[in-house]
């Protein structure tokens, strides 16, 4: 059990990408107050629980009524997180100059929507639940570590300006290509898998 905690803790954790959502909290809500701030950090925070544990609950059945097997989705989430994890090797998954229009909600967009939530973090937590493998407590204790993975990510944007005085920019553009190689390896090995080129097996316990 504690390999398969591992094992998602660290998938979910390269592809909801904290570091990345760090910068672009730190650069959008610069002009803020520090209460603004912890407000916005934690209704992201809250939008992004909600539409993963959404995906967790609800994802599978969906692909099932529109008869989409599992193993496509495996294959083509590969492939999104293979790419996902090349935009982040060369430093374009967490591109801050994104600007919102007057009156949005930035918890929403871009914060939750793309930064938190994106096809691959969805990918990943369908694909670590899947219904024909793990029983529901284990994927119960997914869905834990994913709630885990999001109050880090809520934990590290709501002191976002001293942590990157602290790392500088270099030192998180450093940790985001590291992550980016792990999430381009980890995808490789799902897509083998399902192919059947090599046996990628999730720990079941």
């Amino acid at each position: 059990m504690s390999q398969k905690v591992i094992y998602d803790a660290l998938m979910i954790w390269v592809t909801i990408e904290p570091v990345g959502s760090v910068l672009l909290f730190a650069a959008i809500t610069s002009e803020l107050s520090a209460a603004e701030r912890r407000k916005i950090a934690v209704r992201a925070t809250a939008y992004s629980a909600i539409l993963l544990l959404g995906a967790i609950v609800v994802g599978q059945f969906i692909l099932t009524a529109m008869k989409i097997q599992l193993i496509s989705l495996e294959v083509a989430g590969g492939i999104i997180l293979f790419l996902f994890g090349l935009q982040m090797i060369f430093g374009q998954a967490s591109d801050v100059s994104r600007s919102s229009e007057a009156g949005q909600d930035l918890a929403v967009f871009p914060l939750a929507v793309p930064s938190i939530v994106g096809p691959e973090s969805i990918t990943a937590v369908v694909l670590l639940t899947d219904n024909h493998v793990y029983s529901i407590p284990t994927q119960a204790m997914t869905a834990g570590v994913m709630v885990g993975v999001l109050a880090v990510t809520c934990v590290l944007m709501l002191p976002a300006g001293p942590i990157l005085r602290i790392i500088g920019k270099t030192g998180a553009a450093l940790l985001e290509r590291v992550m980016g190689m792990i999430l381009a390896a980890l995808s490789v090995e799902m897509v083998m898998g399902a192919l059947g080129v090599v046996r990628w097996a999730p720990p079941t316990n």
